[in-house]
């Protein structure tokens, strides 16, 4: 990749844009994991949406909820690790959009729609999870792991091995 199409500033601002995108993820994995007792049941039994039914479902059902909770909190933190470290960065930025995503379909800011819990502002449509999903777009779009971050370390010990075979 040519990395001389943006300007240094350009990709240091990239590179800290995937950084604290990561520290959000992995600060709120960690965060429900150290809290020991966290469970997505309250925020599973708030949707209304065209899912409501499924997720309530899922709320309800403990072994599905123990599941839900474990791949929410390790997907947080791994998610955040990747996208921090810039290791299998585009998955990472993957993963981040579809969790996200969930959230959003889960409990989306839409006209008529009034949970129980207060949000942190008044939103329609687009709220601080439309944001990050676009934000990770534009990471998944231009590779900052191949200027700074343990991908371009592999990518740079995979090419030498390959040299070697060869």
């Amino acid at each position: 990749m040519n990395t001389k199409l943006l300007s240094t500033f350009q990709w240091i601002t990239l590179i800290l844009l995937r950084m604290i995108i990561g520290w959000h993820f992995l600060y709120e994995g960690l965060a429900k994991l150290l809290k020991g007792n966290w469970s997505a049941y309250g925020f599973l039994m708030e949707s209304k949406w065209i899912f409501a039914d499924l997720f309530r479902w899922m709320a309800t059902q403990p072994t599905v909820l123990q599941i839900i909770n474990v791949v929410n909190i390790w997907g947080l933190i791994l998610i955040g690790l990747g996208l921090m470290l810039g290791i299998f960065t585009r998955l990472a930025a993957v993963g981040g959009i579809l969790i996200i995503a969930l959230y959003y379909v889960c409990n989306p800011p839409l006209v008529g729609l009034f949970y129980s819990i207060p949000a942190e502002g008044n939103y329609i449509f687009i709220n601080k999870n439309v944001v990050e999903m676009a934000a990770l777009l534009v990471l998944l779009a231009i590779p900052t792991q191949r200027v700074a971050g343990l991908d371009l370390l592999l990518a740079k010990l995979l090419q030498q091995s390959s040299r070697k075979k060869n």
